[in-house]
């Protein structure tokens, strides 16, 4: 099947749809939408009619069952990866763009300091910088790659400084005081996301007691009980 056939089949919408989702897989991401898609809609179709064949209840089970493949793959090849990145991303922010403050103040412009924090730190938001530095090489302003990298950026957070960077480069305001409040926000919000955790970390518990440690207390008690109903 080829693109013409898939746009034939599928809304405009659709498809950007997936395409906006597979891009913010970022720079690693090895999947194309229009295998996506065909893989999609082949595997649910051969789901449909080996359901049909098999069982009794095929009227009832294939549309429900195909319709929780198509759904169900779309979320765990993209959607769950999409937030595993975010994640991911958000962790690595606060480091880099620390990093990158420091470069700015030793009088560096954003572009070098750019290049000096992408060569001292190994991580998946220093190669999307990576990849943002080599597009300026090939004849993209600053601007316009940054601007590109935002679309393959999930996080909120990350897109705020790039755009915030961005405006700064632009404008010509003061762009550490940007980043220093950036990270500011970035390190409340890692604090604010911690003390949420332990929040629930009683709640977790609770639930687990009930689960695992109530029954067993009970048939301790009831053991008993039990055996002399048995015996």
């Amino acid at each position: 099947m080829n693109n013409r056939f898939i746009e034939k089949i599928y809304t405009k919408k659709s498809i950007e749809r997936i395409k906006r989702k597979i891009s913010l897989l970022g720079i690693y991401n090895k999947i194309e939408w229009v295998d996506f898609m065909n893989t999609r809609l082949v595997i649910s179709l051969i789901i449909f009619f080996v359901t049909l064949l098999i069982s009794p209840y095929a009227f009832v089970l294939s549309p429900l069952i195909t319709l929780i493949f198509y759904i169900g793959m779309e979320y765990f090849v993209l959607d769950y990866r999409i937030k595993q990145r975010i994640s991911k991303l958000d962790y690595e922010a606060l480091f880099f763009f620390e990093v990158l403050t420091l470069s700015l103040e030793t009088g560096r412009n954003l572009k070098n300091a750019l290049d000096l924090t992408v060569r001292n730190i190994d991580s998946e938001l220093s190669d999307e910088f990576k990849v943002t530095l080599e597009a300026v090489e090939y004849g993209k302003t600053l601007t316009e790659a940054l601007t590109d990298m935002k679309k393959r950026i999930p996080s909120d957070t990350i897109n705020n400084v790039i755009l915030n960077i961005t405006h700064s480069n632009v404008f010509g305001s003061e762009i550490i005081e940007t980043l220093y409040n950036q990270v500011d926000y970035i390190r409340e919000k890692k604090l604010f996301e911690a003390k949420a955790r332990i929040a629930k970390m009683p709640i977790k518990i609770s639930i687990v007691s009930v689960v695992f440690f109530i029954p067993i207390i009970l048939l301790l008690i009831l053991s008993p009980v039990l055996l002399n109903l048995i015996i």
